[in-house]
């Protein structure tokens, strides 16, 4: 693992991810088609999978970032949550998190953006959801497993052994509901399975890249 230390959403942020299949989008990486639909048979990558290789493959001849850009407003509010929730949970667990950046493997092509490491075997991710349906969900259920491969995918890269989930609602705080804690354990099954599949989708990226770079065909005379 190779470790690029720099603030979430900096320009320095989005140099390091360019090109590379990030955990937070494995699921749509691997994300695979249940049913035949048009062209697509069971088992082929789905819409979002192909749209996403198709950029990264664009990223990784320009080396910049390709496609619409998160708003302003979302990222400042991401900064803030994931800041205050770090506080929170420190408070409340007794743990040391340490603000990190961008995990990335040896080869370079996966990376996992970190939201904390905590102590010598933890990570934190952190959700601050709008949605109250979410939101009540969460407490109803327990359900992470929207978030099963981005947690399970840092901690390959990091080779870490826990992932702490966090929701934190700071309008929950009223009723001490405000940080939501889930401790997810390392499941190498699971990750041995997604590996094998995003090894897959990284060669249909290099794939399209191969396209891409190939000389573009004559033009006939009129």
């Amino acid at each position: 693992m190779k470790f690029i230390e720099c603030p979430q959403g900096t320009p320095e942020w989005f140099a390091a991810r360019c090109g590379k299949i990030t955990a937070s989008c494995f699921a749509d990486a691997i994300s695979r088609c249940q049913k035949k639909s048009g062209a697509r048979n069971v088992g082929d990558p789905t819409a979002v999978a192909e749209r996403y290789a198709a950029d990264l493959a664009i990223e990784r001849i320009s080396g910049q970032m390709h496609g619409e850009p998160p708003k302003a407003w979302v990222l400042e509010r991401g900064h803030e949550m994931e800041a205050a929730a770090r506080r929170y949970y420190e408070g409340r667990t007794g743990a040391f998190v340490t603000e990190a950046g961008i995990c990335v493997t040896e080869d370079g092509i996966f990376g996992y953006s970190t939201d904390g490491l905590v102590d010598d075997d933890g990570l934190i991710e952190i959700k601050a959801p709008i949605d109250s349906a979410k939101i009540l969900a969460m407490w109803q259920t327990g359900d992470t497993s929207e978030y099963d491969h981005q947690m399970q995918g840092g901690l390959w890269i990091t080779g870490r052994k826990y992932c702490d989930f966090i929701m934190y609602v700071p309008d929950l705080a009223a009723v001490e509901k405000d940080l939501y804690i889930k401790r997810v354990f390392r499941d190498d099954a699971f990750i041995d399975t997604m590996v094998e599949r995003l090894v897959e989708f990284d060669k249909l990226v290099e794939a399209n890249v191969a396209i891409l770079r190939a000389a573009a065909p004559m033009l006939e005379a009129a």
